[in-house]
């Protein structure tokens, strides 16, 4: 099901689907109504009971009566104060289990959308919806639903009380209504839009820090300081615009209602004298109803002011389920056609007459065919934009081909389990990223069947354990954001030791080696030929000097293989891969 983008037609199908998530935590909802109904029913009652005992026994001086009812009303307040303590918790208890349960089925579709979806996207907008708009959701059943339904209900008990008390006396207190329906009517749709005009530069806001914050190293480097301020500043005015909107709808709103319930109280006053002096009726009654109704207009008037501002906190709700539910409806993932096993897998690529566009319109791969054998070494060189990267977005199946095929030991990979698919290939990217854990858990990402002992021997084996040791707290060193505490060498160490204690089949280094520093680089190279032994890898190469001893080169241009062969037989032949290697030999030689 799908929710449309046009609130005039939502509205309902939106709000049904709400009500569904909430199907697994019905006894709560359940709970919530029975408690909601009895409170509406309950409340009336005090005023009814306060204008008997103020017009008729304190009149009459009748003390144990007064007592007795006095003592009735203490025990209608202590009972309601329980149950709208228990209804506020459950309410609240069922929104959050609500939006907990939303939370993590948003998260996992998250982790199931393509790359490209992400390259589309700002991060800031997928914060706000998993956040930010969540927590409006867990308003519409602890603020809205539940006390909306308890205030109509309210307002159906104490008309009832009004007018059989006095039923000429109640219109004539209900003169002021129209007007204040109109008012109302008018916020609403006031506030409506100013809800979501801050929905929507709340999103802006946190799409804008977030990736500042992330990238604050480029504006401090290129001193875009005041600018990037400028900018912020701007964001913040419309950010502040859009919130004084509803601030200034309130501001005008609440007087107006505070006037017509004062003007109820007058119209009440007038009408009593009225009656006492024109009408015939006793000081008695009048002092009762008078009494009565004085707290009726007020049990009246406070929930139909409250509606405006909970059919709004429900429409503001509305606004971001139907954000949170566009982001699960998005279709942006891999589908899976026969989802088979790879037992057994060797290693053997193939690609046969791949097409592949990023944006369906600028082809990268044009017809691309080459193959890989079990065991095997190939390294991918080219200049930059020559389609290296995109044949591991590829092979992972992060992104989609257009036409042809990828086999697998002569498995076409979109008929193999993704989560089979790439639990088989290990990837070590240029630019690495770690999480704000220790170096062990980084390692492992938190995958329980690799031990601790494990890791270590693995290090031994790729020779940086000594280099992890010498680190405070060793493996279990805190890297921080991103691995801010270590070097690029180090956060490339501690990648290619992540690839191994995976025991892929298929290994993959995305130029793993461009931007390391001395230091890094000869634990980088040992790590390299122990984690290519005995298994195919594929090596896209920046220096030239870590791949002379590949069983195969392939050189890539314009998404085409134009040359392939070993290194000797490459320099042989005096063509582009000659020329690269030329370079980077002059261009070493100037550095020295």
């Amino acid at each position: 099901m799908k929710t449309k983008a046009d609130p005039k037609t939502w509205d309902s199908q939106l709000f049904r689907r709400i009500l569904k998530i909430a199907k697994p935590h019905l006894n709560l909802l359940i709970y919530g109504i029975v408690l909601t109904i009895f409170l509406a029913f309950l409340s009336p009652l005090r005023p009814y009971i306060i204008g008997k005992l103020v017009g008729e026994y304190v009149r009459l001086l009748d003390e144990r009566s007064l007592f007795f009812g006095a003592l009735l009303v203490v025990g209608i307040l202590i009972i309601e104060s329980i149950m709208l303590v228990t209804l506020s918790y459950i309410s609240s208890d069922l929104g959050q289990r609500v939006v907990k349960d939303l939370r993590d089925k948003l998260f996992n579709h998250i982790t199931q959308l393509k790359l490209r979806y992400f390259d589309q996207k700002p991060i800031g907008m997928l914060v706000t919806r998993s956040v930010s708009d969540m927590e409006t959701i867990a308003d519409v059943f602890s603020q809205g639903l539940l006390v909306i339904l308890g205030d109509l209900l309210k307002l159906t008990g104490v008309l009832s009380f009004m007018f059989y008390i006095n039923w000429r006396l109640t219109l004539i207190v209900l003169i002021p209504i129209p007007v204040l329906l109109i008012s109302t009517t008018i916020f609403k749709k006031a506030i409506k839009s100013s809800f979501q005009d801050v929905r929507k530069q709340i999103s802006v806001l946190n799409s804008f820090v977030q990736e500042h914050i992330t990238g604050m190293n480029i504006v401090q480097i290129f001193s875009r300081e005041k600018v990037e301020s400028n900018k912020f500043s701007k964001i913040n005015e419309a950010h502040k615009k859009a919130h004084i909107k509803g601030i200034m709808a309130y501001s005008i709103f609440f007087p107006v209602v505070e006037t017509l319930s004062a003007t109820s109280v007058a119209f009440l006053v007038l009408f009593s004298v009225w009656s006492i002096s024109y009408g015939g009726v006793d000081y008695g009654t009048v002092t009762t109803e008078m009494m009565s109704f004085i707290l009726y207009i007020s049990m009246l008037f406070r929930p139909i002011r409250m509606l405006a501002d909970r059919f709004n906190t429900l429409q503001m709700g509305m606004v971001g389920s139907s954000r949170v539910f566009e982001l699960l409806d998005s279709q942006e993932y891999i589908f899976q056609n026969n989802a088979f096993n790879l037992d057994g897998f060797k290693g053997n690529i193939k690609f046969e007459n791949v097409f592949f566009s990023y944006d369906q319109k600028e082809p990268v791969f044009n017809g691309l065919s080459f193959e890989v054998k079990a065991g095997q070494t190939v390294a991918i060189v080219g200049p930059t934009g020559a389609g290296k990267t995109s044949l591991i977005n590829l092979i992972s199946r992060y992104y989609e081909f257009q036409k042809g095929r990828i086999k697998l030991d002569e498995l076409d990979i979109r008929d193999i389990d993704l989560n089979i698919l790439r639990s088989k290939i290990a990837v070590v990217l240029q630019e690495v990223f770690l999480f704000n854990t220790s170096i062990l858990e980084n390692i492992t990402i938190g995958d329980k069947n690799i031990s601790r002992q494990e890791v270590i021997n693995a290090a031994k084996k790729v020779g940086v354990h000594e280099f992890i040791n010498q680190l405070p707290n060793g493996y279990d060193f805190k890297v921080k954001e991103r691995g801010g505490l270590l070097s690029s060498g180090q956060r490339q160490i501690i990648a290619f030791l992540r690839a191994y204690v995976y025991k892929p089949q298929l290994l993959i280094l995305d130029e793993a080696t461009s931007s390391i520093d001395s230091f890094s680089e000869e634990y980088i190279q040992n790590a390299t030929i122990e984690i290519t032994k005995s298994r195919t890898s594929i090596i896209i190469a920046h220096r030239l000097s870590t791949i002379q001893n590949a069983d195969a080169i392939l050189v890539m241009n314009k998404g085409i293989i134009v040359e392939k062969g070993t290194h000797n037989e490459l320099l042989k032949q005096k063509g582009q891969y000659y020329d690269l290697y030329q370079n980077q030999f002059i261009a070493n030689i100037n550095k020295e």
